[in-house]
């Protein structure tokens, strides 16, 4: 008998015409002739889902990415059909899907216009050597489309003429282009006609995103295997496609304790105990504000997790108690490999409960990381996340320590091709039991999920810190995060900016990047630039790898050090600006940094622009990227800016030359802004708030500002105990009025606003509070525009 032995290559693979249309509520599902199905969600009014099948049936519908607290619903549905169409309408959009062949194109319900077609649309590939499908997806890009996102990238802003991979990998010292890295985050923004869509490509096989880059007016998206599953966001604005989207995959389960939003210090390695206390009395001793202090993999007992060194940390819960008595709180590292020891509690109790990963044909996957050989428990087991997470009552509870820090979960591997684990591993991923090709992307995200229900649970009644190296969309929801091992180089100061930048508009704002550099060493001028940028990251830590020297503030001289202490300080006074931010961010998932095309769309100045940024949403800022320099030129947006150093005014929509010394940098502040001001801290809760200081810049017209404060910790905010503050700032001619409206249940330590006046146009001459005439001496009224009220006020009306 004679056999054919050659596999029959197909090629690309495509719909055929639709043959059945069924509607379920708001799922709509098209069936065609060659048994592709694609299934419609309409979730709400600007946000639709397309998930195909080819083979006629869907797997399990399951989701690492989407949040189950995702708002739903929409205003209106219509199904309707013509000849060459089936046409799906909402509120915001109208969805066209050709009965020829599955090919869709989006439209806006307001105008009718175009937003986004289908070229090819979706098509597949059968794939032999990888089993499955691989999943295509290609679509028209529109004249003069720019596109954003798809988070740590260490690219420009705009993606455009560039291709990407997401597979989270290890990526020492990466640099500039270097793709993969970090993080999968597959989803962008795209832009066109100032009108804005998004796109989130829900799949964690290994994936490929184009834009323009292999066909120039042609944007696509594939993976490896698993489905066409993607949500169409629809803004028209790019800021509610980046809330939506947050939405989606979810917002901070809560909100930070304020002392992680002060400053951190770490480094490959503070050991032993002598170190960690010399480094946190020199900050004290040179008042340079610090909340918190990190211990690498050598605090562990030969790098076992969940252990002390005996010889380096004899009484580790004395120390901890003694830092936290300093303000310091203790933040340790947690690594996912475990050391093959049966002398090990840790891995004899994951060995016997059958915790660890194995590989297809049976036998654990074991792999070298710094311990020495180690297996790995699958954090996409629900039930090896509960076991891990009850591992931290000892560090946590017992101990003291206040937040942890995972490292090498891409899963990183040493010594092997690709430094991961190989495909064939088996994970349970929630009772979807699949290889690691699919739970690659989501291994360091469910590490860091399983980490912060530790945390979660012996913290309590305070609030967990988490931070991770590796993610996928959604992680926000648990932890922050930092970008990995950068170097110490001008050219990674700028990747750090653009990186968090595009974290932020990739739904995830708690992030910063190793202050410095971790690789190499910063000379002072690189270390003070780089300062000056990381105190505007909501994640701001110094941590260098320790092999080249020292980095801490006043490793420089003290020059130097007098810079960096300028700067520090100026985070903790701006504390209750970055917390009022980041609750917009908890609450509404509005980013806490926004790269100037996302704080306007409609100057196409801004589509390219990297460098400048919104800090909250009245701060201007851009860091200085070279050496030996004394200012940059700059641009500015849309409405008038205050130089926050010398109050000059300048015109948005022009670019200008900024000085900017070494101990200065360029910022500003939008005029008409209310920024308040918390006296400089050694740490968060050293002082009692006794004055909340108030900074008001003049405007002509209406501006509002928010103030939010809560107990820096715990859950009584959930209960109401908060305090918002909106102040609605309206300026004329000759005079300016402020009024206040305040919610909430909590009560401030601080009874008065110190009130420092900016730019105001003409001189005072009468002030009154709540209607009543206040005597110049009541108010403290000094020639610097500077008094002080009640924080009770109403209305404050100041008249020239």
């Amino acid at each position: 008998m004679i056999l054919n032995t050659e596999l029959e290559y197909k090629g690309n693979l495509f719909p055929s015409k639709i043959v059945s249309y069924e509607k379920n509520l708001n799922v709509l599902s098209f069936t065609t002739a060659n048994g592709v199905i694609l299934e419609v969600t309409v979730r709400r009014d600007s946000v639709l889902r397309f998930r195909y099948t080819t083979t006629g049936i869907f797997d399990n519908d399951f989701s690492y990415a989407i949040t189950k607290y995702a708002s739903r619903g929409y205003n209106h549905l219509e199904v309707t059909e013509d000849d060459s169409n089936y046409i799906i309408t909402t509120s915001k959009l109208i969805c066209k899907i050709s009965k020829l062949d599955l090919r869709t194109s989006m439209f806006d319900a307001n105008d009718n216009s175009l937003i986004c077609e289908d070229e090819l649309g979706f098509h597949w590939e059968e794939s032999y050597e990888l089993g499955g499908d691989i999943v295509k997806m290609s679509k028209t890009a529109q004249p003069g489309e720019s596109y954003y996102g798809l988070g740590d990238k260490p690219v420009d802003n705009n993606l455009k003429g560039k291709r990407f991979e997401n597979w989270v990998t290890d990526s020492y010292a990466y640099g500039r282009d270097t793709d993969p890295i970090y993080k999968t985050i597959p989803f962008y923004t795209a832009l066109h006609n100032k009108k804005s869509y998004g796109i989130f490509f829900d799949n964690t096989f290994r994936s490929f995103f184009d834009f323009c880059n292999e066909r120039r007016n042609i944007t696509s998206f594939w993976a490896q295997g698993g489905e066409m599953n993607y949500y169409f966001i629809y803004g028209p604005e790019m800021s509610d496609v980046v809330v939506n989207y947050t939405d989606l995959t979810g917002k901070p389960h809560e909100m930070p304790a304020l002392w992680a939003l002060g400053y951190h210090q770490c480094k490959w390695s503070y050991y032993p105990e002598s170190n960690v206390k010399e480094i946190t009395a020199k900050f004290r001793e040179l008042q340079i504000p610090c909340d918190a202090i990190y211990l690498d993999i050598d605090y562990m007992e030969g790098f076992r997790c969940f252990t002390w060194s005996k010889e380096y940390f004899p009484d580790p819960k004395r120390m901890v108690k003694e830092l936290a008595d300093d303000g310091f709180k203790t933040i340790v590292i947690i690594d996912p490999g475990i050391k093959i020891d049966m002398e090990y509690s840790v891995f004899k109790e994951g060995l016997e409960k059958d915790y660890f990963c194995k590989r297809a044909d049976g036998p654990y996957m074991k792999g070298k990381v710094w311990p020495g050989e180690c297996y790995f428990p699958d954090f996409t087991n629900p039930e090896v996340r509960d076991w891990w997470s009850n591992l931290f009552k000892e560090l946590v509870e017992d101990i003291g320590v206040k937040g942890v820090w995972n490292d090498m979960n891409e899963p990183a591997v040493m010594d092997v091709p690709g430094k991961t684990f190989p495909d064939d591993v088996r994970h349970d991923y929630d009772g979807n039991q699949c290889s690691h090709k699919k739970a690659h992307n989501v291994y360091g995200m469910q590490m860091a999920r399983a980490t912060y229900q530790g945390l979660k649970k012996f913290s309590y009644p305070k609030r967990p810190f988490v931070i991770t190296r590796a993610a996928y969309s959604g992680t926000q929801r648990y932890t922050s995060s930092w970008t990995g091992d950068n170097i110490a180089t001008w050219d990674h100061l700028t990747i750090a900016n653009l990186q968090a930048q595009r974290m932020c508009m990739s739904g995830f704002s708690f992030v910063g990047s190793d202050i410095g550099g971790f690789a190499e060493q910063p000379n002072g001028e690189l270390y003070a630039r780089w300062i000056q940028l990381g105190i505007f990251h909501p994640f701001c830590r110094t941590h260098s790898s320790g092999d080249h020297g020292d980095q801490e503030p006043w490793a420089f001289g003290t020059t130097i050090t007098d810079v960096v202490r300028k700067f520090i300080e100026l985070r903790y006074q701006l504390l209750p600006y970055l917390y009022t931010a980041f609750w917009r961010y908890a609450e509404e998932g509005v980013p806490i940094l926004k790269s100037l095309v996302l704080y306007d769309q409609h100057d196409p100045q801004t589509h390219y622009r990297n460098d400048e940024f919104i800090f909250g949403e009245k701060i201007l800022a851009c860091p200085i990227t070279g050496p030996n320099q004394n200012g940059r030129r700059m641009y500015f947006p849309v409405g008038k800016w205050y130089n926050f150093w010398t109050d000059e005014i300048i015109e948005g929509g022009t670019e200008q030359w900024v000085n900017a010394d070494l101990d200065s940098m360029p910022i500003f502040v939008k005029a008409g802004a209310i920024i308040p001001k918390y006296p400089i801290q050694q740490y968060v809760g050293e002082k009692t708030i006794d004055e909340l200081s108030l900074d008001v810049y003049y405007t002509e017209g209406k501006e509002t500002s928010q103030v939010y404060e809560d107990a820096t910790d715990g859950y009584d905010y959930i209960k109401g105990r908060y305090s918002l503050r909106d102040f609605n700032l309206s300026g004329k001619k000759n005079e300016l009025i402020i009024q206040q409206h305040k919610s909430g249940k909590f009560t401030t330590t601080y009874k008065t606003f110190k009130v420092s006046l900016h730019g105001l146009p003409f001189k005072i001459s009468k002030v009154e509070v709540d209607n009543v005439i206040i005597p110049f001496e009541d108010l403290k009224l000094n020639g610097s525009n500077t008094l002080r009220l009640t924080k009770e006020f109403t209305e404050l009306h100041i008249i020239g």
